[in-house]
């Protein structure tokens, strides 16, 4: 478990500690419902290329989190603040892709952080331990897909030393 202290966390004067664990099963529906912030998000920024949330997504989204924790080859860790859980990253290997010219790699799937708990650090320790967990694995690299008008989670991971690759561009064939 990786600990850290934020002074930053909802209320400015006090300290907050965040623990970063392996999410468990009695984390799905917030899993869910984060999961689900996620969609509208991304629908949001894009409604022809990004699914639809509907209203299954919180449920949806928390039971596919849910199949992926006992999976061998990915992982889902959340961020705690004094119990509550207030975000997750989901992170996996990935083979060899021809289609895509990658190596075997280490995938960051998901990184979500609750509004109120942004800017406080959790997400810099989320990514950190997807991060590691997938070094710990032999991956040579970390690969991420970022929604092109998601601004604040580039800059963290260009703090982080990532660096763009590859942009997708999306072409509607109803129109």
């Amino acid at each position: 478990m990786l600990r850290s202290v934020s002074p930053r966390l909802a209320m400015p004067s006090l300290d907050v500690a965040t623990t970063i664990r392996p999410a468990e099963p009695r984390d799905l529906a917030a899993l869910g419902r984060m999961g689900a912030s996620l969609m509208r998000t991304h629908y949001a920024f894009d409604r022809q290329r990004f699914l639809a949330p509907g209203d299954g997504a919180e449920a949806g989204y928390g039971g596919f989190l849910g199949s992926q924790l006992d999976e061998t080859e990915s992982v889902v860790m959340v961020a705690e603040v004094d119990g509550v859980v207030a975000g997750y990253v989901y992170a996996g290997i990935e083979p060899l892709s021809w289609k895509e010219l990658r190596d075997e790699s280490g995938f960051i799937h998901d990184l979500l952080v609750d509004e109120a708990a942004r800017n406080a650090g959790a997400g810099q320790l989320l990514l950190d331990a997807a991060i590691a967990w997938l070094k710990q694995r032999g991956m040579p690299r970390v690969v991420l897909w970022s929604a092109a008008r998601n601004a604040s989670a580039q800059r963290l991971f260009d703090r982080r030393g990532f660096r763009s690759t590859m942009v997708e561009m999306t072409l509607e064939l109803d129109a």
